[in-house]
């Protein structure tokens, strides 16, 4: 083989070799995502998660989906996926998102499919309003 062959083998297997890291490197940065879509995403019925605080204590998330059955007062009543019925206190004062309508607990009504933020037993200090139910 000449030397200029030889380089460009070289240079060819170089690069097939940096294109299979890069290939390789990026499906495994992409693993974490996937995995909090698989936990968190549409198919989510309810959670409890908990993080650390950088003070060495944790705090206690409950996250919970479904659609509006009953509301009365502070107090919303879910049905969940699997067919649970939950009955959740909401902060007067809660954050509502995800809708152009809908901006204020009051506004809240039946047959809404919403996601329900709250620390433990605490009432709930954001509702993502989903659609319809």
């Amino acid at each position: 083989m000449t030397m200029r062959r030889r380089r460009f083998l070289y240079l060819a297997t170089a690069l097939v070799a940096l294109n299979s890291f890069f290939w390789l490197a990026s499906s495994g940065f992409a693993l974490p995502k996937a995995i909090i879509n698989q936990f968190f995403g549409s198919s989510m019925i309810r959670s409890e998660v908990l993080i650390a605080t950088p003070t060495g204590g944790t705090q206690d998330w409950r996250i919970d989906r479904g659609v509006i059955t009953a509301i009365s007062g502070t107090n919303v009543t879910l049905r969940e996926r699997d067919q649970t019925v939950v009955s959740l206190q909401v902060d007067p004062n809660a954050r509502v998102q995800g809708s152009a309508r809908i901006t204020s607990v009051a506004a809240l009504r039946r047959r809404l499919r919403i996601v329900v933020y709250r620390q433990a037993d605490q009432p709930a200090t954001l509702v993502q309003v989903e659609g319809v139910g």
